[in-house]
């Protein structure tokens, strides 16, 4: 016997599941009701209801006045617990993941797109090598080549008495000093294997509900989006791909650098033993390099299909044969060597010389491709004509540069004492004189910037004086009042710098290149710091170069120590780290697809999450679902949406809020969400209606027109504040929200109501069985 059902004319089942933006938020404050339960999900992401909605597709009445509102929380993907500090380490990585994601859109260009990807991933790749040739510098150069070298300084530090040359101990010789502090980079490398392999296990995962795509990603004949194909959102091959490639390659770092100088001392000490095993570990050392590179260049992402497989083989071997060539090549230097001495420097300033002439020719040859695929498919809204991917790269490089260089700076002055690093003055000779110059050009590159900020700064005061009319005439009857137009103006011009960061983020990029390649030449004409390079020159090149110099350094070793005053109070303070939080948001939506030790895409397990309850939902009820996400859980919603099936996607609705879906998406990952695959996803989804307000700086509108039996999805700009003066119903003023809280807005539930209306009707919902017997219970004493 079929289960009774409620009156056809009841509405039946109705959903809105609602998505928070950036920086998080509760499931109380979403929901706007103090009593909520957890329906499903875990610690880390969840959906939640009202308590007294716990049960509603039990209780068929409740969705007689409204849908049923569901709130997806997944702050603690980015802010979660106190490890989420540790990604601060991180973030040149994350930098360059989203390089890969910002490539111009490329029809029929499968070998450009093919060699974008595979030289985004080796400007990953040297990140990686100088983040573990900086460690290798602080721990082997500074400490035990230089310092514990040297009797001064090793006699001031007594936790080195035990490595000093003055000692004449077992570990005073310097092949063991160095095998030793190899044990530091060894143990940083390991660590961002760990928490790699972790955040894989948790995020990458997470498979998508399967849709009816074949194999390769296709709908009958139409080609999905990319955010729409099966494996998008499932990147776990080449995740763990890459993280056993990136960490032979930190391994191998290491390797050259211990084994390295043992080498070259028994070539110069005619050990003929010695210098044969110093030319094999050579040898090994460039066939691992030579894998590496192969391994990383390769194979990219699997979207079309989900691809469960792993290469476990190489997975494991890669990793495992480059830490055992690390342990010979610290067993080989730690060979007793007697008349060896440590003088001057390892050959740090060579190696950090060969990474960023590397890091600029790989930005420029990736500059070069981007420009190609910009010009086949060209569009006005596209950033920097299509260097938004080569411009964030150079950015990622210069990061890495600045913490490199600030961790080697400040250890250096530490271990230096009252001496400036390299001038001879100290106990040692100092970091790499390519640092040295790198800093001395942070200052220059900050007065060159002012030059934009002043410009933009005037640009905003005269646009808002500009707005105060236009301001006014919205508000038409109202009282004018110069203040309150004024604070209005001021935020509109405000909002609209958002506009403007391409500019500005090109003219740093640009900067960066050009000062580094300055730094760069210096360093190698000159081989010593600016301070002396312009020693004797007209006295005011030289008194600025002695300041750039020292300013700079100052500066760089600030910016460390601001990092690691941020992470340590990330770790103990929640808020504090829901701030950085923010920052997580908006770098990892993207999956891990250039560098596997950024931090995890956390839409790896969103998207699916909110697919799945969208999916099982509506199958379930036959009911209707809008799915509402404000800011970044626009994104999320829109990227959920493609993931739907069709038969999903017709009884869903979407409802964008503050959403720079167009705005920042759209302009800076333009292959994504560029005007075609927004007007792709206005095609497939049912319906879908956007707001937005000129207050908003990271909101906008989708520019998305009416085609066919759809509408325009852009509802007109919202009114903020909603009222300019004080009236019966606003007896105070309205403040004036910009990016926040739209569903303060009567327009916002007005264009949810019709959104739901817009959908097909919904089934019936079936009652439960006990309120049926006890009606047919009733039925049965009444015509006794």
């Amino acid at each position: 016997m079929h289960p009774a059902t409620t009156e056809p004319a009841g509405p039946g089942a109705a959903l809105e599941l609602l998505v928070h933006g950036v920086g998080g938020t509760t499931p109380e404050e979403m929901l706007d009701d103090p009593r909520t339960v957890r329906v499903t999900g875990d610690n880390t992401a969840a959906i939640f209801r009202r308590t007294v909605d716990k049960d509603a597709e039990k209780e068929p009445e409740r969705f007689r006045h409204g849908p049923v509102p569901e709130a997806y929380c997944w702050c603690n993907l980015t802010s979660g617990n106190g490890s989420r500090a540790l990604w601060l380490l991180l973030l040149p990585f994350m930098v360059v993941n989203l390089a890969h994601w910002m490539r111009p859109p490329a029809e029929g260009r499968a070998a450009a797109v093919r060699l974008y990807g595979v030289l985004v991933r080796l400007v990953a790749l040297s990140l990686t090598v100088l983040l573990t040739a900086a460690a290798c510098e602080v721990a082997l150069d500074l400490t035990a080549w230089q310092c514990a070298g040297s009797a001064r300084c090793a006699d001031e530090r007594p936790w080195l008495g035990f490595l000093s040359v003055t000692n004449g101990g077992w570990w005073s010789q310097p092949g063991r000093r160095l095998a030793l502090a190899a044990l530091v980079p060894a143990a940083l490398v390991g660590l961002l294997w760990y928490l790699s392999n972790r955040t894989w296990s948790a995020y990458e995962a997470q498979r998508p509900p399967r849709g009816e795509q074949d194999g390769d990603g296709t709908t009958g004949r139409q080609q999905r989006p990319a955010l729409g194909r099966p494996g998008f959102w499932y990147g776990r091959r080449l995740v763990a791909r890459l993280r056993a490639a990136h960490t032979a390659a930190g391994f191998l770092t290491i390797a050259a650098a211990v084994g390295g100088a043992a080498a070259r001392h028994d070539r110069s000490a005619g050990s003929t033993t010695r210098e044969l095993l110093g030319w094999a570990l050579e040898g090994a050392l460039l066939l691992g390099a030579v894998v590496v590179a192969w391994v990383v260049c390769r194979r990219g992402r699997s979207e079309k299909r989900l691809d469960n497989r792993l290469d476990r083989a190489l997975v494991g071997w890669l990793p495992g044969s480059s830490l055992a060539l690390l342990a010979f090549a610290m067993g080989y230097a730690a060979w007793s060597r007697p008349g060896w001495r440590s003088a001057h420097t390892l050959p740090g300033d060579t190696a950090f010389s060969v990474i960023t002439l590397a890091q600029g020719v790989l930005v420029l040859a990736l500059a070069s491709v981007a420009l190609h695929l910009h010009r086949r498919a060209p569009h006005t809204r596209t950033v920097l004509y299509g260097l938004g991917g080569p411009t964030v790269a150079m950015l990622a490089c210069a990061l890495g540069g600045v913490m490199s260089g600030g961790v080697a700076q400040r250890v250096a002055d530490w271990l230096d004492g009252p001496a400036t690093p390299g001038t001879g003055q100290g106990p040692i000779v100092g970091p790499p004189v390519l640092l040295s110059w790198q800093a001395s050009v942070i200052p220059v590159l900050l007065l060159v910037l002012l030059i934009p900020a002043l410009f933009l700064a005037v640009r905003t005061a005269l646009t808002a004086r500009r707005l105060g009319p236009v301001v006014e005439a919205e508000y038409e009857g109202e009282k004018p009042d110069p203040v309150r137009t004024r604070r209005i103006a001021a935020v509109r011009a405000r909002a609209a710098l958002t506009d403007s960061a391409p500019g500005l983020v090109g003219i740093l990029s640009g900067a960066t290149l050009l000062f580094g390649a300055v730094a760069l030449a210096g360093s190698r004409a000159s081989g010593t710091v600016p301070g002396k390079a312009f020693a004797g020159t007209h006295p005011l090149v030289e008194s600025v170069a002695e300041a750039a110099q020292a300013v700079g350094s100052w500066l760089i070793g600030f910016g460390f120590i601001l990092f690691v005053t941020w992470g340590r109070r990330a770790y103990r303070d929640a808020s504090a780290r829901r701030t950085i939080g923010i920052l997580w948001d908006v770098g990892t939506f993207w999956p891990r697809a250039a560098h596997p030790f950024a931090p995890p895409c956390y839409a790896e397990r969103a998207v699916p999450d909110l697919a799945w309850r969208m999916s099982s939902w509506t199958g379930r009820t036959g009911g209707r679902l809008v799915i509402s996400g404000h800011s970044q859980g626009s994104v999320l919603a829109a990227a959920a949406v493609w993931q739907l099936p069709a038969a999903t996607r017709r009884r869903v609705a979407l409802l964008t809020h503050g959403s720079p879906l167009e705005r920042l998406y759209g302009r800076w990952f333009p292959a994504y969400f560029g005007p075609a695959p927004l007007a792709a996803l206005h095609r497939e989804v049912h319906c879908w209606r956007n707001l937005w307000r000129r207050t908003d700086p990271i909101g906008g509108p989708v520019n998305l027109p009416a085609e066919g039996d759809k509408p325009e999805v852009d509802h007109k700009a919202l009114r903020d504040p909603v009222v300019y003066g004080r009236t019966p119903e606003h007896p105070l003023p309205e403040p004036v929200l910009g990016h926040g809280d739209y569903r303060a807005d009567p327009v916002f539930a007005r264009e949810r109501t019709i959104l739901l209306d817009r959908l097909p009707p919904a089934l019936p919902l079936p009652v439960p069985q006990q309120r049926t017997d006890e009606a047919q219970g009733m039925s049965g004493r009444s015509s006794g």
